[in-house]
């Protein structure tokens, strides 16, 4: 993705724009983890904070940028709300961060996770 400037352009690879999407989507309350894009054996797989950009698709339509994010959400949580949230700080931090608009968002729920605490 590259953005004319007055002395030259700057180019933003996918890779970026997936890691900064996976880091602002893990603040969000509620949310887990990341999930990789595919299921194994109908499980999802955690991934760890290094992986965080494995668990977002970045697709470049002209000057605008589509994400998918794979995620993991907690037991009990609204996961509308939880979704919401990931979309909204998502899309700031995006475009803030590198001018880029974004025109869409798809959260794709991979799992839910149950924890032991009493």
């Amino acid at each position: 993705m590259g953005q004319k400037q007055d002395m030259g352009s700057v180019n933003i690879s996918e890779e970026v724009i997936a890691t900064i999407a996976g880091a602002a989507a893990i603040e969000c309350c509620g949310l887990v983890g990341m999930s990789s894009m595919k299921l194994k054996d109908g499980l999802a797989q955690l991934l760890g904070k290094e992986d965080l950009k494995k668990g977002v698709q970045v697709s470049i339509e002209g000057e605008e940028v589509v994400l998918d994010l794979f995620i993991v959400v907690g037991y009990g949580v609204n996961i509308a709300e939880v979704a919401r949230n990931v979309i909204e700080r998502v899309q700031y931090n995006i475009e803030n961060q590198t001018g880029l608009k974004v025109k869409n968002i798809n959260i794709n729920v991979q799992g839910i996770k149950v924890t032991n605490e009493v």
